[in-house]
């Protein structure tokens, strides 16, 4: 038995900024209201690489969970929590504030399925004041947003990071 240890590329399907450009724009517009309110809210920085990672994780955006990854060990984010964010419910390494968040990424991320049970809202509002759970909404949204664009198109490739 031979083994490889070449990386399998993965194909672009569409270059979706370059065949939707004014629809690009508008998404980069909403992420850039969304980083606002998270901003405005006071959402820290390694809670909305998690919450990104997780709607990734589910989304199955490869490039995302990859961006997200390093963003969070970037902000401070141990390599164990972010190995963690896949199985977050089982897990002891995230905080109450951070559980709820991860547990309306789920939510909403699978809003098909679960319809966000009022149980998954009034959890965030427990730890959240209401402008922080709409901050933290609203980036669930956008990241979907994003995964969708990824997902379907795989117009971006994760880069190799060879350090």
């Amino acid at each position: 038995m031979t083994t490889t240890t070449a990386l399998v590329p993965i194909p672009q399907r569409l270059d979706f900024d370059a065949l939707a450009p004014t629809f690009s724009r508008a998404v980069n517009s909403l992420d850039a209201a969304c980083t606002a309110e998270l901003d405005r809210a006071g959402i820290d920085l390694v809670l909305r690489e998690l919450v990104r990672l997780r709607a990734s994780q589910l989304n199955g955006c490869a490039y995302c969970v990859d961006m997200h990854s390093v963003a969070a060990l970037k902000h401070g984010a141990t390599a164990q929590r972010i190995h963690a964010v896949a199985i977050w419910a089982d897990s002891p390494f995230f905080t109450t504030q951070e559980r709820a968040a991860l547990q309306l990424t789920d939510a909403v991320t699978r809003l098909a399925e679960t319809h966000v049970p009022r149980q998954v809202v009034d959890d965030a509002l427990a730890v959240f004041t209401e402008a922080e759970a709409a901050a933290v909404i609203s980036l669930v949204l956008t990241i979907n947003l994003w995964n969708g664009i990824g997902v379907t198109t795989r117009c971006w490739e994760p880069v190799l990071n060879n350090a």
